[in-house]
C-alpha cells in the first residue's frame, strides 16, 4: 500500500485535557479512510493537525510526504478540504466563489464542470446568503475539490443534505475515488461510513479505539441478528429453544428475536411447525451502526 497519511503518537492538548491522545494510523492512495466517533472525540483536531491548522503537541505527521507544520505552503497545493465549520461573504454568488478559489489552483478544474456535478448549477447567480444548508454544504465540498487534489479532507459531508442529496453526494465521492483522489471522511452517518469507506477509524476520549473495514468490525464487534415479526399469540416463550436464539422480547404487536448464526431460517422454520406464518416476518443484519454502539457504549454526549 502506497501510503499518503502517516501518523505516529500524534497528541493535542488543550488546557489539562488529551483532546488527540498518541494516536498512530496510515491511510493509503486510492483510499476513502473514514473517522468515525461522537461529539468531542477528537475526529476534527485529527484532521486539522494534518492539514496544518492545528499545531500538534506532539507526534509525527507526514502527508503526501509533507510535514504539515512545516510545509503546509506546499501541502496546500495538493490537498483540498471541506471544514466543519466554514463560511463565505454573504453577497458573493456560487459562480463568483468557484471562480475565485480556482484562481489560485495551478491545475483548477473547470468550474462549470463543478457546479453541474454538484448540483449549483441552477444557483450558480445566487448569493452565498440565499443558499440552503444543503447547497452551502454542496458549494463548500466543489471548493475542496476545486485544485483536483491528490488528497480530500470532508468533515461532515452530508450535514444539511436531504437523503436524496446524500445518496447523490456519496455517487459523487466514489467518482472523486475513482478518479485518483484519496479521501478522508469525517461523519457521524454511520451509514454513511459503511457504504463509502475502505477502512474506518473509531475514535472515543482522543483515542482511536478500533480500526479496521467496516465489514471486519461488524464480524467481530456485532454479531447479532434480530428477527422481527408481528403476532397475535402472546405465549411464544418455547422460540428460546430455537437453535441461535438468546432472547425473545415483546413489543405491543411485535415480536423481538435475537440471536446469531442463520437466525431467520431457524425462527421461520420453527413458526411455521406451530402453525404460524408472519406475513412481516424479516430480520435485522447487524451494521456500523451496532459496532459503534458496542464499542463506545450506549451513553450520551457529554
Amino acid at each position: 500500500m502506497e501510503v499518503v497519511i502517516a501518523v505516529d503518537g500524534l497528541a493535542k492538548r488543550y488546557g489539562g485535557t488529551a483532546v488527540v491522545d498518541d494516536i498512530s494510523f496510515e491511510v493509503g492512495r486510492g483510499e476513502i479512510f473514514g473517522v468515525i466517533g461522537r461529539n468531542g472525540a477528537g475526529k476534527t483536531t485529527t484532521v486539522e493537525c494534518l492539514q496544518g491548522l492545528r499545531r500538534a503537541d506532539a507526534g509525527r505527521i507526514r502527508v503526501l510526504g509533507l510535514d504539515p507544520m512545516t510545509e503546509a505552503t506546499e501541502l496546500r497545493k495538493h490537498i483540498g478540504s471541506q471544514l466543519q465549520e466554514s463560511s463565505l461573504p454573504q453577497r458573493i454568488k456560487v459562480w463568483e466563489a468557484v471562480r475565485w478559489f480556482a484562481s489560485f489552483a495551478s491545475n483548477a478544474r473547470d468550474p462549470e464542470q463543478l457546479m453541474r456535478q454538484w448540483g449549483l448549477e441552477d444557483k450558480k447567480n445566487a448569493h452565498f446568503s440565499d443558499l440552503s444548508g444543503g447547497q452551502r454544504q454542496r458549494l463548500f465540498i466543489a471548493l475542496a475539490l476545486v485544485n483536483d487534489p491528490e488528497l480530500v479532507f470532508l468533515d461532515e459531508m452530508t450535514a444539511g443534505l436531504d437523503p436524496a442529496a446524500r445518496h447523490t453526494a456519496w455517487d459523487l465521492v466514489r467518482e472523486v475515488r475513482e478518479a485518483g483522489t484519496s479521501v478522508v471522511l469525517v461523519t457521524q452517518y454511520m451509514e454513511e461510513a459503511e457504504r463509502l469507506c475502505d477502512r474506518v477509524a473509531v475514535f472515543e476520549r482522543g483515542k482511536i479505539v478500533a480500526l479496521d473495514t467496516p465489514g471486519a468490525l461488524i464480524a467481530r464487534h456485532a454479531q447479532e441478528i434480530t428477527v422481527r415479526f408481528s403476532a397475535a399469540q402472546r405465549d411464544l416463550s418455547w422460540l428460546t429453544s430455537v437453535a441461535g436464539v438468546s432472547q425473545v422480547n415483546h413489543r405491543n404487536s411485535f415480536v423481538e428475536v435475537r440471536g446469531s448464526g442463520p437466525l431467520l431460517a431457524e425462527v421461520a422454520a420453527a413458526l411455521v411447525q406451530h402453525g404460524i406464518r408472519p406475513p412481516d416476518l424479516r430480520a435485522d443484519l447487524p451494521d456500523l451502526e451496532d459496532v459503534f454502539l458496542s464499542i463506545t457504549g450506549r451513553r450520551s454526549d457529554e
